[in-house]
This record gives C-alpha cells, structure tokens and sequence, in this order.
C-alpha cells in the first residue's frame, strides 16, 4: 500500500485536523487483509452506498450497527457441529467485522442482501443551521 504525506494539507486548512487525522489511521491500520472485499460510490449529490461481498453469509448471520459516526458490519456463522475434510478451500467462509468512520450528519438509510452483496445506503444530511449563508458586508 502506498503512503502519503499529509502535512502539507496541514498547513492549508482549517478545521479539519480531525478528518487528516482519521485518513492517516485508516492508512496505517491496514484492514483485515481486505476481507470482504466492499465499494464505496457517490449514487447521488448527499446519497452514498457501501457495497459488501458477503457470499455465503445468510440475513440472519449479518448485523449492521451504526453509532456514533460508527458504521460496523459483522458477519458470523454458527458453530457447525458437521466436520469437513476439504480437498481444496478457496472459499474464505471467515467471520468478518468492518467498520466505516462515518462524517458528520451521515445517517444509514437502509440496508438489503441481493445476490450475495449487501448494500448500505447512506445519506448526508445537513441540518438548515450548518448550511452555507450568504454574509453581506456592511457598509
């Protein structure tokens, strides 16, 4: 994985020390060897959607949480009592957890399973008092 360096966004912004801060954990965490495998799109302006390969995973073996600009996402199987003599493994059937950092004012929408994938719709939604506002300057 490549490395960046930041600081020069340091020096040219303001308040966003938290947000520089978080892509340089994210960057040096690693992140479970990158299973599952998910996507994260711009759908719409405001509208995002996480896209999880979670093959092999039923509904009920999922759970999605969300708090404090915490997004986590775990999948378990139950213990199986079956013993399996594998001549080949190539399906990972791993327990898994992921966690997304959310921004500010980001609320999960809905979530569903099709074919394997479980999508994670998100939208950003910005309250009336924290919206851009004109300032007149006075004469």
């Amino acid at each position: 994985m490549r490395n960046f360096d930041l600081a020069p966004l340091y020096r040219s912004s303001i308040g966003f020390d938290r947000l520089i801060n978080l892509l340089e954990t994210n960057q040096s965490q690693g992140n479970n060897g990158g299973y599952p495998p998910y996507n994260v799109e711009l759908v719409a302006e405001n509208h995002y959607r996480i896209t999880i390969a979670v093959a092999g995973f039923a509904e009920s073996e999922l759970d999605i949480t969300s708090h404090d600009n915490l997004l986590s996402v775990r999948g378990s199987h139950p213990d199986e009592q079956q013993e399996r003599t594998w001549l080949y493994q190539g399906i990972a059937e791993r327990n898994f957890e992921r966690k997304f950092q959310l921004a500010e004012h980001v609320h999960v929408r809905n979530a569903r399973l099709e074919n394997g994938l479980l999508y994670i719709d998100l939208e950003r939604v910005v309250p009336e008092a924290n919206q851009p506002r004109r300032i007149d300057i006075m004469k």
